[in-house]
This record gives structure tokens, C-alpha cells and sequence, in this order.
């Protein structure tokens, strides 16, 4: 286990990524402390965004800052699983060639990848996404691939509904968090975004990022060191213990939404893994801003990204999922009385 000073270091070098990404990405800085989080508690990431709003960039900067290799697969209708596990070409002398696809073609170093519009992914090259993200390996060639510090990152389009296949429950609740990424609200930001050339060229945006930050081969070890460094008190443990009972019942704890009758409202709350998941993230949170145990706040910064895709509605409310989610979670941080 880490010593005092060691995790002390390991967090000096985390906030010294966050500053630089920040100047990378601007005006995502909750987007980019989440994504710092996930990392950290070595969760995968499902992203929600509209096209263009820079979901690759911070993705990519977050990589490159890590050292590790950067994979990446685009979602479509008529993609196989095999196209995660090789690609099949041939060559300038007619030959076909084979070579590794995107999921393993990068191995141990993968330390990033990124399913871009994963609904648009039959099931079954989800269901051997999902596979590879629990077991952090896949079967191809006649031998086993390992990618021990690989971190996925989904995208869902959420503007053309045709030709999509929505994720099962059993697959939403694999991810960590849910992050949605806008456009920045701050004016300034936005007018650097669309005036300044800077943020125009990608590549050269990120060129200034020369040298890893962090060495993403150690994140495992220290997010073991992290989980045991960091105390939840019993009044914390029963706060997170009455939120996850709220996520089933949530008529019990006196919550309310508007045009909603929360009888009918909830089909399946929060899993256990989605609440251990929660655990692990406040934990980081609290390393993150200098303190050795949970408090109240910890457990509210990372409420959204952790509940948001794992509380399942019945169906004539999912419709309105977009809007009832953001109510609902507001009112459990609000009407669930904290230590």
C-alpha cells in the first residue's frame, strides 16, 4: 500500500492533468474531473453529446496525456464483432492480408479506446464490447489478448434514431458514468471555440501535450492504494444506503416531479454494482481534493454521472427519459437528508 507521501505525488501528478487537458478542452471542466475520476477508479465511461462538441478531442488529449495507445471503432449497422478483433485487406501484389483490429491491435498499451455511436452497433458487437470491458481481454487468432489498463469510452448518438440499437440495461450498467458533454455555456469560450484557430487543427492543438503526464500503467495499483486510503464513515454509509433505496422506492422518501406519478415511475433502481461503483468514485473525488475520508459533496459530484443511466423507467416514462433523469437525481440529492 502507498504511503501518506506517495498518494500525495500521485495527486499532484492527476490535478497537474486536469489543468493541462483544461487547456486543451475548455469549458468541460466538470466533463474533465469525471473523466479524471473514472480513470482513476478505473471505470469505463458512456458519453452523451450532441455531434461536434469536442467528445474525440478530450478524449484523445486524455490519452495522449496518459502515454498509453489510443484505439478507436466507429459503430454502424452492418459492423461485426469480428471487425473489433481484424480487417481483412489485400495488398498492392493481390495477397490477402490480415491484421489486428482495432480492440487488440494495440494490446497492453491500450490505455484508451473509443466506441464511437455504439447504438449504432448491432447487439452482438456490444455484447463482445461488454465482454472485453469486464474481462479486459478477447479471444482472436487462436490466442488470448490482454489490455489490463484499458479504459473504454462510449459515445451514443442521440439525434438519428433510425438504424440504432439501443443498450440493454445489463450493458448501461457496465459503465461507471454516464457524462453528458455540451457545448460550453461561458461566452468567451465559446466565441475561442468557433474564432480562434487554434482549436481549428486538432492534431496541432494536442501537439503541445509532448510528454505523458501520467504513466497509465500504474493507475490499477494506485486506485487499489486510493480504495484503501480513503475512510467512508457509517453516517455516510447509511446516507448511500437511503439514496439506493430511493432509487427503488423513490415515493417513500417524499420525492415529487412534476406530471409524474412516481408509483408507476420506477421499473429497477440502482444495481449493487452501480452503488459500490458510486462508493469507488466518491473515494477518488475525496482523494482528488486532499482529504483521507467521504464527505456529503463527494458522494453528490459524481451522483449524476453514476445514477443518470442506471435508475430504468417504465416505458410511458422513458420516453421522457431526458428530462424526468435530471429531476429525479436533483431531488434525491435534495430530499435525502445527509450527515
Amino acid at each position: 500500500m502507498a504511503d501518506t507521501e506517495q498518494l500525495q505525488s500521485a495527486r499532484d501528478k492527476a490535478l497537474a492533468l486536469e489543468k493541462v487537458v483544461n487547456t486543451v478542452v475548455i469549458g468541460q471542466q466538470k466533463a474533465i474531473r469525471l473523466i479524471l475520476i473514472a480513470l482513476h477508479a478505473r471505470g469505463h465511461v458512456l458519453l452523451e453529446g450532441g455531434v461536434g462538441v469536442g467528445k474525440t478531442t478530450l478524449l484523445r488529449a486524455f490519452s495522449k496525456a496518459l502515454g498509453g495507445a489510443f484505439g478507436r471503432i466507429e459503430g454502424s449497422v452492418d459492423l461485426m464483432p469480428s471487425d473489433l478483433l481484424y480487417s481483412a485487406w489485400v495488398d498492392g501484389e493481390g495477397k490477402p492480408v490480415i491484421d489486428p483490429g482495432p480492440l487488440i491491435a494495440h494490446g497492453d498499451d491500450t490505455a484508451v479506446f473509443f466506441f464511437n455511436e455504439i447504438n449504432r452497433a448491432r447487439p452482438q458487437v456490444q455484447s463482445l464490447l461488454l465482454r472485453a470491458m469486464a474481462e479486459r481481454s478477447a479471444e482472436a487468432f487462436g490466442k488470448e489478448y490482454k489490455f489490463p489498463h484499458m479504459v473504454v469510452f462510449a459515445d451514443r448518438n442521440g439525434v438519428e434514431k433510425e438504424e440504432t440499437f439501443e443498450l440493454s440495461a445489463a450493458a448501461r450498467d457496465r459503465f461507471l458514468f454516464e457524462i453528458g458533454i455540451a457545448n460550453p455555456e461561458a461566452v468567451e469560450d465559446r466565441k475561442s471555440l468557433i474564432f480562434d484557430s487554434k482549436f481549428h487543427d486538432v492534431d496541432e492543438l494536442l501537439s503541445g501535450l509532448s510528454e505523458p503526464l501520467l504513466d497509465y500503467t500504474e493507475l490499477n495499483a494506485l486506485d487499489k492504494d486510493v480504495q484503501h486510503a480513503v475512510f467512508v464513515s457509517q453516517e455516510i454509509e447509511d446516507y448511500i444506503i437511503r439514496i439506493w433505496d430511493a432509487t427503488w422506492r423513490p415515493q417513500d422518501f417524499g420525492i415529487d416531479i412534476p406530471d409524474v406519478f412516481m408509483e408507476d415511475l420506477v421499473v429497477a433502481g440502482a444495481s449493487v454494482r452501480g452503488m459500490s461503483a458510486m462508493v469507488r468514485a466518491a473515494k477518488v473525488s475525496a482523494w482528488l481534493e486532499g482529504r483521507d475520508h467521504v464527505l456529503p459533496d463527494d458522494v453528490h459530484t459524481v451522483l449524476f454521472a453514476t445514477l443518470t443511466h442506471r435508475v430504468f423507467l417504465s416505458p410511458i416514462y422513458e420516453g421522457r427519459r431526458e428530462q424526468i433523469m435530471p429531476q429525479f437525481i436533483a431531488a434525491l440529492r435534495d430530499h435525502i437528508s445527509a450527515p
